[in-house]
């Protein structure tokens, strides 16, 4: 799907995560990863056009995230997945896995995209790692 297909939602939500430092995450109104920045590419392993667009199914395989015994969180319980079913903000403390194989303990705050007529959009996540009181990554 090109960019004149896609909702304006998505089009300005992609243009704001390009233009900041903090990781983020887009998914559409199916779930479907449509896009990460940079900055989270860093935290991942893989730039987002080596990965490219992913089902919910296999992106929360492949990033995660997870409990802090290292189990899978239901992919209902994600909080992308809360903002966009729920039409409401979400968030948690969990940890994702990069493409080789660190795990990183993260904070994610969710916001569903909603079009003016009320049509879920998407939702898009902005998440940072959690450092420990001396300033390190836990």
């Amino acid at each position: 799907m090109n960019d004149e297909q896609k909702p304006l939602e998505l089009i300005l939500a992609r243009n704001l995560l390009s233009s900041i430092s903090t990781p983020g995450f887009l998914v559409d109104h199916n779930n479907e990863l449509v896009f990460y920045n940079d900055a989270a590419s860093v935290l991942l392993g893989k730039r987002f056009e080596e990965v490219g667009r992913l089902p919910v199914e296999e992106w929360s395989t492949m990033f995660g995230p997870f409990d802090d015994e290292g189990d899978p969180i239901p992919v209902e319980e994600l909080p992308l997945v809360v903002a966009l079913r729920h039409n409401r903000p979400s968030y948690a403390r969990l940890h994702v896995h990069s493409l080789n194989d660190e795990r990183h303990d993260i904070e994610v705050a969710a916001l569903p995209l909603v079009a003016s007529a009320g049509d879920f959009r998407g939702a898009l996540a902005i998440f940072w790692p959690i450092h420990d009181e001396a300033g390190t990554a836990a």
